[in-house]
């Protein structure tokens, strides 16, 4: 608890303020394209998960799941260097985004049947699929927080309950239709790239020690 509660105003507005960022870049680009939309090809394996509306909280939970890291850290200094590193993958993909816009193709569904995943329609369309932001971001706090939970002792029914979490929010942002396989698999090793080159495990294991 203790580790939660020390520089509680300084997380929670900083992870706040990080969010607002990103997503006015993200919505501009998403509502501006500069120039013509690339459909992402579907495959195989999208044929196979199909639309599961009840996968929608899981795919939503990402925004609490992202938020776990600054939790575990202690210092204002550890909180910021964390954000330089997992600012990485964003831009990575917002500049993605920008030089080569890109979407999935429209479902065939009538989402007025589906008023919470209508909703997560109208606020953020199938633009800005690949690579998939919602994987990348998920997969580098799941790593961060593995290597943390690890170094903290925390026991292996926590550390497999941050990897069954990344799993599900990944399985999400197929199951509501969001990204297609392609995305995920963009979006996967973009989280996983973004971790090696930012040093994010001696950051993990590094600030643990005057836990």
């Amino acid at each position: 608890m203790n580790i939660v509660l020390t520089h509680f105003w300084f997380k929670m507005f900083g992870t706040m303020g990080f969010t607002m960022a990103f997503f006015v870049a993200y919505v501009y680009l998403l509502r501006h394209p500069a120039s013509q939309v690339t459909i992402i090809p579907v495959t195989r394996l999208d044929e196979l998960v199909g639309f599961q509306p009840w996968a929608l909280p899981i795919y939503l939970s990402l925004w609490c799941y992202v938020s776990l890291p600054a939790v575990l850290m202690q210092t204002r200094r550890e909180i910021v260097d964390y954000g330089f590193r997992v600012a990485l993958p964003c831009l990575i993909g917002l500049a993605i985004f920008y030089f080569w816009p890109n979407a999935i193709a429209p479902a065939d569904i009538d989402w007025k049947q589906y008023p919470g995943v209508a909703f997560l329609k109208n606020v953020d369309t199938a633009g800005n699929a690949f690579p998939s932001l919602h994987v990348a971001t998920a997969v580098f706090s799941s790593l961060w927080l593995h290597w943390r939970i690890r170094a903290l002792q925390f026991g292996h029914s926590i550390e497999w309950a941050n990897i069954v979490w990344c799993v599900a929010i990944t399985y999400s942002t197929m199951a509501v239709k969001q990204h297609v396989a392609l995305d995920v698999l963009a979006g996967t090793l973009l989280g996983l790239s973004s971790a090696w080159l930012t040093g994010l495990k001696a950051h993990a294991r590094g600030g643990s020690l005057s836990l």
